[in-house]
């Protein structure tokens, strides 16, 4: 298995922190490089709303503005041992955009933390992950934080012990 390319997506929450540490890991080992990815939920869209142009690109503006000063910064101790690391800001639907970005640069595996959300937290806000396994052209790594995570590669279960 020759990986050059991890994909790092995160919502800056616990569970993508854990991810960083099996990227951190896989990177070293192989010797790839990392992307990380934050995608900022673009509501407007997805529900049809009307905001006036003006404020909806200063809103967006401010809030890309931080999330990327906060990717500067993230897992910064987790990464610092990895060659190359590099950040984007992406604007969209999560899960559409993580895919497209992981086929326009041609990533070898993502990695990423999950929610283990149910009812109607996972109808409202959806299963980014799942959507993103069930669609990538590449190997998916996805982990969760708990006292017994799960690891899923594409559609494989795995149960791991956490013991940390």
């Amino acid at each position: 298995m020759e990986i050059r390319k991890i994909l790092l997506p995160t919502d800056f929450m616990e569970g993508a922190s854990g991810a960083a540490d099996y990227t951190a890991d896989l990177a070293k080992h192989y010797g790839a490089s990392i992307d990380i990815l934050h995608v900022v939920y673009d509501v407007a869209s997805a529900v049809g709303w009307y905001m006036p142009q003006l404020s909806y690109d200063e809103f967006y503006k401010d809030i890309e503005k931080n999330a990327l000063k906060e990717l500067e910064h993230v897992y910064e101790k987790q990464l610092k041992d990895v060659r190359s690391v590099n950040r984007f800001i992406a604007r969209g639907n999560p899960a559409d955009e993580i895919l497209n970005y992981a086929s326009t640069n041609r990533i070898d595996l993502i990695v990423m933390g999950t929610h283990g959300r149910k009812g109607i937290d996972r109808l409202i806000f959806g299963g980014t992950a799942e959507k993103v396994v069930r669609n990538a052209k590449c190997p998916v790594l996805t982990t969760r934080i708990n006292e017994h995570s799960t690891v899923m590669v594409h559609n494989e279960l795995a149960p791991t012990t956490n013991t940390g």
